[in-house]
């Protein structure tokens, strides 16, 4: 535990005195240990004791610093007392102030108990830094954001919540400053405005950045309502012209309880391919419609899961893929804004791409890479300049056109190797759906939910297919019988539980047995 202890002169209290308690939770980074420090500074200017002390995290995100303080009034007495003596940690149900600099350390806070209906301000940034449980997660493992505010909201006397790291980032300052604002207007210390930015002002280093993004907070935490988190459409007029026949095909003749991913599908594969292949998607959700439209229920279940996952198998993610979306406009201009370069700053980006003979062969026209995989002597040359790896700096002009010749391959992708492969497992699929509906709907949709199991690229890839084919080998066996719904959904869970398959492979003999 470093601890750092601050107090004034000796004074005598009275006894019915409490202390104020603020219990700061930030990452690395974010100048938490700012923010106390500031803190700090207000108390003691205003005439409190304050107390700071520091517990560090633990190391990729899988917790963050916790900055407690406490501030006690100096009050002279003449009837005698004690000098305070203050904590060195937050106590569960004892604390006034909790600050999150991220809304998963909210719930850590709500969770520990530091957070009370009766007591607690607690404010919190919206946004979200993933822990490692969530980034390392098969599947999409990521906490809900609205369960998390609503745990809040339940949990504290009053809740203050906005993306407050957004509104650092827009002054150029860090959320620490930002949090101090909202601290300032949450009304939960008895210090005033000015003596919060005075703080900031005695810091002496970025005052007016750290002050501009100090004022966004107070503004933001004063009126809360006047933020408004909802998505934004865009306008009709922002949709290319050339989607229009493909959107109103989509619409007449899809129901609107599948409009949400088949519109989103048709979009992602004119950018991923061309309008050709979207008109492919549509043609191969006909049949899927017709088998829903006669065996569902009338919620178009079996036609919305296929057309989200057929979407994406559609998508896969090839070298041409990969090399597309790292050279885009839109990709320079969010590296920059995530280091916060001027604009008369240089950035450079640097890729550290690693691929394999089997990546390199995928995108190549089918004849020619079966003919490399089969002749060692070539097959062994194209390892001899993947094997190492290299780094490409895609903001140079030789990095960014080799980037742009593979992005380039996308137009030959039709008739590659990967291509052929993927187009028969996808028809493979597709054709078991209707008859599968006639005979056990459930059992329609949990397959349609399989290809979830399919993603990335290289060993990524490579893994989710083996899942996939060890789930889809045991559906025959499964046709017919009263569970076989549970049981695909059960595979299919167990596949996405870890990388290593032991957990599927024990839930196969189960289902087997």
């Amino acid at each position: 535990m470093d601890a750092n202890v601050t107090t004034e002169s000796a004074s005598v209290i009275s006894a019915n005195v409490k202390a104020i308690s603020i219990a700061i939770l930030a990452m690395g980074g974010e100048g938490g240990g700012v923010l106390a420090d500031w803190l700090v500074d207000v108390a003691e200017h205003a005439g409190y004791y304050a107390q700071s002390t520091s517990v560090p995290g633990v190391a990729q995100r899988t917790g963050a610093t916790i900055y407690y303080v406490e501030l006690f009034p100096e009050i002279v007495s003449d009837s005698g007392g004690k000098e305070p003596v203050l904590g060195l940690m937050p106590v569960p149900g004892e604390v006034d102030v909790v600050v999150a600099s991220e809304l998963m350390e909210a719930g850590r806070a709500i969770q520990r108990g530091l957070v009370t209906p009766d007591r607690t301000i607690l404010i919190a940034s919206e946004h979200r830094v993933y822990s490692m449980s969530e980034r390392t997660a098969i599947a999409d493992e990521r906490v809900d954001s609205q369960s998390l505010l609503e745990a809040g909201n339940a949990a504290a006397k009053r809740f203050v919540h906005c993306d407050f790291a957004r509104l650092a980032n827009e002054k150029g300052s860090v959320i620490s400053a930002s949090l101090f604002g909202a601290l300032a207007a949450s009304g939960g210390l008895p210090f005033t405005r000015e003596q919060f930015a005075n703080a900031i002002r005695g810091g002496g280093v970025g005052v007016e950045s750290s002050l501009a993004a100090f004022e966004a907070g107070y503004a933001a935490a004063s009126q809360p309502a006047a933020i408004d988190h909802a998505a934004v459409s865009p306008p009709a007029a922002a949709r290319p012209r050339r989607l229009e026949d493909l959107i109103a095909r989509a619409t007449h003749e899809f129901p609107a309880a599948g409009h949400e991913f088949i519109l989103a599908g048709v979009r992602r594969l004119v950018d991923y391919q061309d309008e050709r292949y979207a008109r492919q998607y549509l043609d191969w959700l006909a049949p899927i419609h017709d088998a829903d439209a006669q065996y569902g229920t009338g919620d178009f279940l079996l036609l919305a899961e296929t057309a989200r996952y057929l979407a994406l198998w559609m998508t896969y993610e090839d070298a041409a893929r990969v090399a597309d979306l790292k050279i885009r406009r839109t990709r320079f201009e969010r590296v920059r804004q995530e280091v916060r370069a001027r604009p008369d700053q240089i950035v450079q980006i640097n890729e550290f791409l690693h691929p394999s003979v089997d990546e390199i062969t995928d995108i190549l026209p089918a004849r020619f890479s079966r003919f490399i995989l089969r002749t060692k002597p070539l097959k062994r040359l194209v390892e001899r300049f993947t094997g190492k790896g290299r780094v490409v700096q895609t903001t140079s002009l030789a990095g960014f056109l080799m980037l742009y010749a593979l992005a380039s391959m996308r137009h030959l992708r039709r008739q590659s190797l990967r291509f052929e492969r993927e187009c028969k497992l996808i028809r493979e699929w597709l054709l078991q759906l209707p008859s599968l509906a006639a005979e056990d709907y459930r059992l329609a949709v949990e397959t349609a939910e399989c290809p979830r199991l399919i993603k990335g690229y290289g060993e990524t890839h490579a893994h989710g297919m083996q899942n996939y084919i060890a789930v889809m080998s045991v559906l025959g066996r499964l046709r017919g019988k009263p569970n076989a719904a549970d049981a695909v959904r059960r595979l299919r869970e167990a596949a996405l539980k870890d990388e290593s398959g032991k957990i599927l492979k024990q839930t196969l003999q189960e289902v087997n047995a």
